[in-house]
C-alpha cells in the first residue's frame, strides 16, 4: 500500500470514526426520544437541526469521497478490514468524551483487532 493509498483509507476511517462520535454528541444533547406518527416532524427537526448530527452527516460525506478514492487505489480485502481502527478510536474517545467503560473483556478484544489489522495491512 503507497503513503497515499494508506493516507485516504486512514483519512476515511477516521472521518467514518468522528461521525459515529458526533451523531453520539447529538443524541446526547437531544435527549431520549420515541418515535410515533404524531412526533415525527418536531423530533426529525430537532435531530435535523443539531449541529452534532450535522456535523456528523458532514464527515459521513466526506469520508465517503475519500473511502471511494481509497478504494480505487487499494484492494477491498485490504481496505474494508480497516475500518476496524474506527472501533478502536472509537472505544476509547467515547470513554474520555461520554464516560463509557471500557473494561478487561473490551480491551482485549480491541487487541485482537489491532493484531488482525496489523496482519492483514502486511499482506
Amino acid at each position: 500500500m503507497t503513503p497515499i493509498s494508506f493516507a485516504l483509507i486512514l483519512t476515511g476511517v477516521l472521518l467514518n470514526a468522528f461521525a459515529q462520535l458526533l451523531l453520539k454528541a447529538g443524541t446526547n444533547a437531544v435527549g431520549h426520544f420515541e418515535f410515533h406518527l404524531n412526533n415525527v416532524v418536531p423530533i426529525g427537526m430537532k435531530l435535523a437541526l443539531e449541529p452534532h448530527i450535522l456535523g456528523g452527516v458532514a464527515c459521513y460525506v466526506v469520508s465517503l469521497v475519500v473511502w471511494i478514492m481509497g478504494l480505487s487505489r487499494v484492494p477491498v480485502s485490504i481496505a474494508y478490514p480497516m475500518l476496524s481502527i474506527g472501533y478502536v478510536i472509537n472505544a476509547f474517545i467515547a470513554w474520555h468524551w461520554f464516560g463509557e467503560a471500557l473494561a478487561a473483556q473490551k480491551l482485549l478484544g480491541i487487541g485482537f483487532i489491532v493484531i488482525g489489522v496489523f496482519l492483514v495491512a502486511r499482506s
